[in-house]
């Protein structure tokens, strides 16, 4: 089969269009023809050899797909510990939902990091509650874009940061209430401008690094820090006092290692609580752009240029 195959760690130069061996399908499992994937940052770091996947997994990247059970032809789109840049992918059948009428593969391939990362960490690592205050950083991704909504479906008012004025627009009609370009003006002041001192019961953070401390600060009593990953870098000072004054949570969180089970609840908790949305119109997955397969390599250019809002998807098989 034809997948995405990495011979040697590196940037998206490293990529290469070539065959792989077929999936071996186990217990309980089934075989998907991947028809599309999406592109996430943790591809990027694997690429280059910073993220190994996880024991057992498939190494070939891609954490989520889209496409069709070959023995049923159902529509259906999955988390993945890896394998979705390939034409094949073995895939535990208490993983799969329903793509809903009307929606792409390339649309639905868009939907299950993003929005189980969001889903996972606004409610069950986060405890989002109607009325509270959600700050979300680098608002623009996958994961931003799906908080967005799911916190506004939930009551929830939201502020956003991005490091560009053009991604403001598409945030503010996606429902989020504040955007703060950091480029130009300091995310904390902003808050603080509009909604008061200790205003925000959950920030969910993908950023870490110097950001913690501005966190911390606009966090309300008995507020919630949620983080995910560290893209401004993975140390930084931390006020005791301040969480101990305010009883605040500081969670870390990650998706992809966590156990089969845990997904696979996950998943099922997702299919109750989250994909009628789709179906109805609450919710929509915000696609940046669709690049065939081969061109795995301008996928990865374009994610780490940071230019994109929503997420970058590729397009695979027939």
């Amino acid at each position: 089969m034809k997948a995405i195959l990495v011979p040697s760690p590196g940037g998206p130069e490293s990529l290469v269009f070539g065959e792989a061996p077929e999936p071996a399908v186990g217990g309980g499992e089934v075989l998907v023809l991947v028809r599309a994937t999406a592109v996430n940052r943790a591809d990027l770091l694997q690429a280059a050899g910073k993220y190994p996947p996880p024991p057992g997994a498939s190494e070939i990247l891609g954490l989520e797909a889209a496409g069709l059970v070959e023995a049923t032809g159902e529509r259906v789109f999955f988390l993945l510990p890896g394998g979705g840049y390939a034409e094949k992918v073995a895939v535990p059948r208490g993983m799969l939902m329903p793509i809903p009428d009307g929606m792409s593969f390339e649309e639905a391939a868009a939907i299950p990091e993003a929005w189980f990362t969001a889903y996972l960490n606004l409610f069950r690592e986060g405890a989002l509650a109607a009325g509270e205050r959600v700050l979300v950083h680098a608002a623009a991704s996958g994961v931003g874009t799906a908080a967005i909504q799911l916190a506004r479906g939930a009551g929830a008012t939201v502020v956003a940061t991005v490091r560009s004025a053009a991604k403001m627009p598409p945030l503010l009609t996606l429902g989020a209430d504040l955007v703060v370009d950091t480029t130009s003006r300091e995310f904390a002041e902003a808050v603080e401008e509009r909604y008061g001192a200790n205003a925000i019961g959950l920030v969910l953070d993908p950023v870490g690094g110097p950001a913690l401390a501005r966190n911390v600060r606009l966090l309300a009593r008995g507020g919630r820090l949620v983080l995910i990953a560290t893209m401004g870098g993975g140390s930084a000072e931390l006020d005791l006092r301040a969480v101990l004054s305010k009883r605040l949570r500081v969670v870390g969180s990650t998706l992809r290692a966590r156990p089969l089970a845990e997904k696979t609840d996950l998943t099922a908790a997702f299919v109750r609580d989250v994909l009628p949305g789709f179906g109805d119109g609450r919710f929509r997955p915000l696609v940046d752009a669709v690049f065939p397969l081969a061109s795995a390599a301008e996928a990865h250019r374009r994610m780490a240029a940071n230019v994109n809002v929503g997420k970058i998807v590729l397009a695979v098989g027939a």
